[in-house]
């Protein structure tokens, strides 16, 4: 693996595809999925200017954030149990995964017991995949308001995983339908809702495209993951 081939790579399809959708390459944010890789691999990426990293499990996240440079910026991508959610405030700058009411109260719960404002990424299921965790559409507009009530969250946008498929193109309609459930909250809340979370390292392109604000790239930097008992829904 040349992890600076990779990232640059990577890098320069983001870049080619903003130029495609006539978009500012600065208007799309890489998120490196380091989850199952060492902290020394994270540090290596950062020495090579990657600051962005997401991870999916809490416990292995903990250790590694722990022991990489404190300037980095880290996402929680994958599923969130409720009782895992102390952490999860502690030690990310944004979750993508909120993905019910009970969890957002609970978030909101334990931020406000630490005393801070946390950005937060409502999850939707668009492709109405039964495996696939998230809000169901029509259930996120009716709640969308008492989300929105919970004072110590930040609704910054939405976060969706499209089925996997070897054909990308395939992928396109789910990341279209997030962008058009993005525009009706934004109807409901009167306000902006600029982040779209959608793209993996088979379809970040696309993605792109079709409006992503933050796409979720782990194989395609990393290689292939250490252990693959430990793959987890969020990012590849």
């Amino acid at each position: 693996m040349d992890l600076a081939d990779n990232l640059e790579f990577v890098q320069e399809r983001i870049v080619a595809a903003c130029e495609r959708a006539d978009r500012s390459p600065e208007s799309v944010k890489l998120v490196a999925v380091s989850k199952t890789h060492s902290a020394d691999t994270v540090k290596a990426a950062a020495e090579l200017g990657q600051t962005l990293f997401g991870e999916s499990k809490i416990q292995e996240a903990k250790l590694k954030i722990s022991n990489c440079p404190k300037n980095l910026s880290w996402h929680l991508i994958g599923h969130l149990q409720s009782n895992k959610a102390r952490d999860a405030v502690r030690f990310f700058q944004m979750i993508h995964s909120v993905d019910s009411f009970h969890l957002a109260e609970e978030i909101n719960q334990q931020a406000e017991k630490q005393s801070k404002s946390l950005p937060i990424l409502i999850q939707v299921n668009v492709s109405g995949e039964a495996s696939k965790f998230g809000y169901e559409p029509k259930a996120l507009f009716e709640e969308f308001d008492a989300l929105n009530e919970l004072e110590r969250l930040e609704i910054h946008g939405f976060m969706t995983m499209a089925p996997w498929t070897p054909e990308p193109e395939k992928a396109r309609p789910h990341f279209r339908r997030l962008r058009e459930v993005r525009d009706e909250c934004e109807q409901i809340l009167g306000a902006p809702l600029p982040e779209l979370s959608m793209g993996m390292s088979g379809d970040y392109e696309q993605a792109v495209e079709e409006g992503a604000t933050l796409v979720r790239v782990g194989t395609g930097i990393f290689g292939a993951r250490v252990r693959a008992k430990d793959q987890n829904p969020g990012g590849g």
